[in-house]
């Protein structure tokens, strides 16, 4: 789906108000925080590598809401565009991440010794878990916004660090667009590969530009550590197994993510960071972490109680289906994950999840039992 008018000079014959677009059935973030004064201020602006206001907010005019979850409504181009265009960004991301201001300082703690617990999960309930995060290469164009010969730049800058991995990261990059129909299909049923995005607030972003060119996946040989290249980010990564060890999928994730950032450093390139918004990435929904950390877990009987919802809330986590973020639960099977990316390091979030899982189970098993949850009612965290 290309970009629609973004890049047409020809709109600037037309005043202000002529081109806002008609956001009144939205319900995203984008379309809270947007005003026609503050459209009228940022139109003319664009970022070093030419990211502009309505490359920002298409996929946010494009897509009014979404059933599950609230959007954000926008995009990042490049590292520039969450200062260039401030203005708009800065509510949208105190309003996505609970209140989180200008002047905070976000925290990163990637040394996993720091968790406690997590490797307690009753496997009997938890049938997996995984930790994913993305990553931005400084000096290229985000997704939304990159050339084909920067999208493969980075692939082959992907393939050469990753390709210096060894011990039990040791893998194999896989291109998408060299794949045999075998090799497609078993990654398919490992549930690691990513297929060509279809969901409208990609699309309607332009990460799916000259697909499946420059896009590839990288796993190690046990198949529990992986890295996606030019998805949504340039790089996606991600530990997982089966059953209930989240301690060791996290200690797997927070090694293998510092040895390729050290890689990358090498090579000349080390990751978008600062100290404010933490890791930069695509979607402002994504910033600080960028981690979610997730379970697979039966709940069959708590998710049937009218407080499920309220009970998560308490424990700042989320419900998805498990087949991602647009599916219902099956069999009363949810993915429970950390609500939060911004303002809390990595430990925390993990942290968040492991206690939260571990006393979502404590009361599933008490419902499994007949008796009451009401003094396992969890304060607000």
């Amino acid at each position: 789906m290309p970009f629609g008018n973004t890049h047409n000079k020809l709109k600037m014959n037309y005043s202000s108000e002529q081109e806002y677009p008609d956001l009144s059935k939205h319900n995203n973030h984008m379309a809270k925080v947007l005003t026609p004064e503050m459209y009228a201020n940022l139109r003319e602006k664009e970022t070093p590598s030419g990211f502009t206001l309505d490359d920002v907010i298409q996929t946010g005019v494009d897509n009014p809401g979404h059933p599950f979850i609230m959007t954000v409504g926008c995009v990042a181009g490049d590292e520039e565009t969450y200062e260039v265009f401030k203005e708009l960004l800065d509510p949208v991301i105190e309003d996505r991440h609970g209140g989180y201001k200008p002047s905070d300082k976000h925290k990163t703690d990637l040394n996993p010794e720091n968790l406690q617990g997590g490797d307690d999960l009753d496997p009997n309930y938890v049938l997996s878990s995984r930790v994913r995060t993305g990553r931005s290469i400084r000096g290229f164009c985000l997704p939304p916004h990159c050339s084909r010969g920067e999208r493969r730049a980075i692939e082959n800058l992907s393939i050469e660090s990753l390709d210096v991995l060894d011990g039990d990261l040791k893998g194999k990059y896989y291109a998408l667009k060299n794949m045999t129909d075998d090799e497609q299909q078993q990654l398919i049923d490992d549930h690691f590969l990513f297929d060509k995005p279809v969901s409208p607030l990609l699309l309607a972003s332009g990460m799916a530009r000259d697909w499946p060119d420059g896009r590839g996946i990288w796993h190690n040989d046990n198949k529990t550590f992986l890295v996606w290249v030019n998805e949504e980010d340039h790089l996606r990564v991600i530990s997982m197994q089966k059953g209930g060890n989240m301690k060791e999928v996290f200690n797997r994730f927070c090694t293998g993510l510092t040895k390729i950032e050290s890689l990358f450093k090498e090579r000349g390139h080390e990751f978008m960071w600062n100290e404010h918004l933490g890791y930069v990435l695509t979607c402002p929904s994504n910033l600080g972490t960028g981690l979610r950390a997730g379970v697979h877990v039966k709940l069959p009987n708590l998710s049937k109680q009218d407080k499920f919802g309220d009970i998560l809330k308490r424990l700042r986590l989320q419900k998805r289906g498990t087949g991602g973020v647009d599916t219902a639960a099956v069999g009363g099977v949810f993915d429970i994950s950390n609500a939060d990316r911004l303002g809390f390091s990595e430990v925390e979030l993990v942290q968040m999840v492991v206690d939260g899982v571990n006393l979502l189970v404590d009361m599933e098993k008490r419902l499994e039992a007949g008796e009451s949850i009401d003094d396992l009612m969890p304060e607000q965290k």
